[in-house]
């Protein structure tokens, strides 16, 4: 793929849209490790979060190839909802791990949405798309992972 100025940026907005989500999804995952009892699901949830945050470093290092600073934090709206989504349920629930789980996998059915997008704009160069293909993997094992949970 032939880098422009506009492709660039269209691919660095991309990349922005999906450490948005890891953020939400990392936060998501510590606030619920904080609520759930069960001491192997907190640990997963705590193995989620580290995990979002090191997909978020390979793709602030994408950025920062392109020629950008990557100071960016916070999360968007649908994490922010998804996060207080967890905050209200383990309020009322005193930490019912069913209800955790299940903002979970809405949180990771949201990220695997965006993932899918990037993929399909086909604006990512082929070791780009490799990266986001990956992580995207990883995101759908984990959702897999999080509803077993539900059986158990």
């Amino acid at each position: 793929m032939i880098r422009t100025d506009e492709t660039t940026q269209e691919t660095i907005s991309t990349f922005e849209g999906l450490i948005s989500i890891l953020e939400d999804g990392k936060l998501g995952y510590i606030n619920a490790g904080e609520h759930v009892e069960d001491p192997a699901i907190k640990s997963d949830f705590f193995d989620y979060a580290r995990e979002r945050a090191f997909f978020i470093v390979e793709l602030q290092d994408e950025i920062n190839r392109l020629g950008k600073s990557t100071d960016t934090a916070g999360g968007g709206p649908l994490g922010a909802l998804h996060r207080a989504w967890i905050d209200i349920k383990s309020a009322f629930t005193s930490g019912d791990a069913e209800s955790i789980i299940n903002a979970c996998i809405t949180g990771e059915e949201a990220a695997i949405e965006k993932y899918k997008v990037a993929l399909e704009k086909n604006e990512l160069d082929y070791s780009q798309a490799e990266l986001v293909s990956k992580q995207l993997s990883s995101i759908e094992n984990t959702l897999a992972k999080i509803k077993a949970k539900k059986n158990i």
